[in-house]
C-alpha cells in the first residue's frame, strides 16, 4: 500500500476500533501499524464490517477511498458487502453502467433487494432526466420501470402491483370473500400475514368496497 493510502486504511481501522471488531487485542493495532509505515490488511469479515459501517454513516467519499485502497484480490472475491458498497459508490458518482453491471453479475440476498432495487430504478430515472433535460413525471417513471425491469439477481420474481405483492393481494381477496368488514383483530392478523401495515389493510378493504358499490357502466343500446 502506498504512503498516500495510509489515511484510507486509518479510516477503516478507526471504524473497526469504534465497533469493537478488531481481530486480536494482543496484536499490534491497525492504527499503530499505519503510524509505523507498515501495510495494513483486513480480513474479509473486517472489510465487510467497514463497508457496512460507512454506508450506514452515509460517508460515500470515505467508502470510495476505502474500496480504492483494497487489493484487487479482495475486489475480485465478490463478497456481497463489497459489491453493495461498489454499487452505492457507482450510483453516487453517476457511473450507472458500472452499477448495472454489478447488480446483474451477482445474485444478492433478499435482505438487500429493496435497497438495490431503488438504486436500479433511480439510476434509470436520472439517466433519462439528464437526456430529456426535465424532471420526470409519474408516467415517465412507470414507463422506465416497464422498459428496464429488475434483474433476477435483485428480485424474487414476485410481481408488485399497486405496491402490493401478488401473494398479499391474494390473501386480501380471500379474506374479502369471507368478510367484507373484518374486525380490527382480523385486520391485524391479516397485516401480519401479508407484511402490510394496518392502515394499508384498512384502506384496501375500504377501496375494494367502494369499487364494488360503484355501478358498472352499461353499454349503450344499439
Amino acid at each position: 500500500m502506498a504512503a498516500g493510502d495510509n489515511s484510507i486504511g486509518g479510516n477503516g481501522a478507526d471504524l473497526l476500533s469504534e465497533s469493537g471488531k478488531s481481530s486480536d487485542s494482543k496484536s499490534v493495532s491497525p492504527k499503530s501499524e499505519l503510524l509505523s509505515g507498515k501495510n495494513l490488511t483486513f480480513s474479509p469479515e473486517q472489510v465487510s464490517c467497514v463497508c457496512e459501517a460507512l454506508q450506514q454513516k452515509g460517508d460515500i467519499e470515505r467508502l470510495a477511498r476505502f474500496l480504492w485502497s483494497l487489493p484487487p484480490s479482495e475486489l475480485l472475491r465478490g463478497s456481497e458487502a463489497v459489491l453493495k458498497a461498489r454499487a452505492t459508490v457507482s450510483f453516487h458518482r453517476g457511473n450507472y453502467r458500472e452499477l448495472y453491471a454489478i447488480l446483474e453479475s451477482h445474485t444478492f440476498e433478499g435482505s438487500n433487494h429493496n435497497f438495490l432495487q431503488q438504486l436500479w430504478y433511480k439510476s434509470h430515472y436520472m439517466e433519462a432526466q439528464k437526456i430529456r433535460g426535465r424532471p420526470l413525471g409519474a408516467v415517465d417513471k412507470y414507463r422506465l420501470r416497464r422498459k428496464y425491469p429488475l434483474p433476477k439477481t435483485i428480485w424474487d420474481g414476485e410481481e408488485t402491483i399497486y405496491c402490493f405483492k401478488e401473494k398479499s393481494r391474494q390473501a386480501l381477496k380471500e379474506c374479502y370473500k369471507q368478510n367484507r368488514y373484518p374486525t380490527p383483530d382480523e385486520k391485524r392478523t391479516l397485516a401480519k400475514k401479508t407484511g402490510l401495515t394496518l392502515t394499508q389493510v384498512s384502506n384496501w378493504f375500504k377501496n375494494r368496497r367502494q369499487r364494488d358499490r360503484t355501478p358498472q357502466t352499461q353499454p349503450h343500446p344499439q
